[in-house]
């Protein structure tokens, strides 16, 4: 697995030097903590900052950007290989000029990526470089082999966790499994949900359990309050950003 991610990680710096666009893996140890929505509103900051960001939504056959968007897509990740199109055959356009590449939503396009698959999205992916600032990927929740193959292989990972003590063990064993197989890439952390001012204090429990047990400096990159804002979003199908970006939410967005 080390040696697929090596092998994709120089595939992907390969296309151009330098290399202009930078990949960030979303993740979270289990379903539920948001990662998806934070992966959102994150590249759509990234929009409102003047800097041009693609979403692949890598939860195959279970994603969600185009659902927390209200979008069909017309394609989906997983009709890159029937027929082996372009990958710019798969790309949508969201708000702002988000551009995405849908997971999918049916259990139809559940996919296992083949040694052959893998070597037509590398070839693939390398197009994208000179388009894009950042290249962000939506991971499914936990890891599987393909999954752990893409987080490898990108700049930095973001891992999304909120305060319950069955969501940092979850957070922690994946942080574990990514250094176990030879992820040396910089590790951040964002505690979503947050309900109270002591959930800062267990971040930083959380930070010290990481450091002293697992020997790396993990970093903290912000916390999104509750909000009732985000779950209205979500009914509404839209980001909490474009829906008020003063909200609490919002604005820890911003900051972060």
């Amino acid at each position: 697995m080390g040696d697929q991610a090596q092998i994709l990680r120089k595939r992907m710096e390969a296309s151009r030097e330098p290399k202009k666009a930078r990949t960030i893996a979303v993740v979270s140890g289990k379903g539920g903590a948001g990662k998806s929505n934070i992966a959102l509103n994150f590249s759509l900051e990234l929009i409102n900052r003047n800097k041009k960001v693609i979403i692949f939504d890598l939860d195959i056959g279970m994603g969600n950007i185009n659902i927390l968007l209200g979008l069909q897509p017309r394609k989906t990740f997983a009709d890159l290989f029937d027929g082996y199109l372009s990958i710019f055959d798969i790309i949508e356009e969201g708000p702002k000029n988000l551009h995405y590449i849908a997971g999918g939503t049916g259990f139809n396009d559940l996919l296992q990526l083949d040694d052959r698959m893998k070597e037509y999205f590398y070839q693939q992916f390398h197009r994208l470089e000179d388009m894009y600032d950042y290249i962000i990927f939506d991971m499914g929740a936990g890891i599987d082999e393909d999954s752990l193959c893409f987080i490898l292989a990108a700049d930095e990972c973001i891992v999304v966790t909120t305060g319950e003590p069955t969501s940092f063990t979850d957070a922690y064993s994946l942080i574990k499994m990514i250094l176990n197989h030879g992820g040396k890439m910089p590790l951040h952390v964002i505690l979503n949900r947050a309900k109270a001012k002591k959930d800062s204090k267990t971040l930083e429990r959380f930070q010290q359990v990481v450091n002293q047990f697992l020997h790396i400096e993990i970093q903290p990159m912000g916390i999104i309050p509750e909000d009732k804002l985000v779950s209205e979003a979500v009914v509404r199908q839209t980001s909490y950003l474009l829906l008020n970006e003063k909200s609490p939410a919002s604005k820890s967005m911003k900051r972060l």
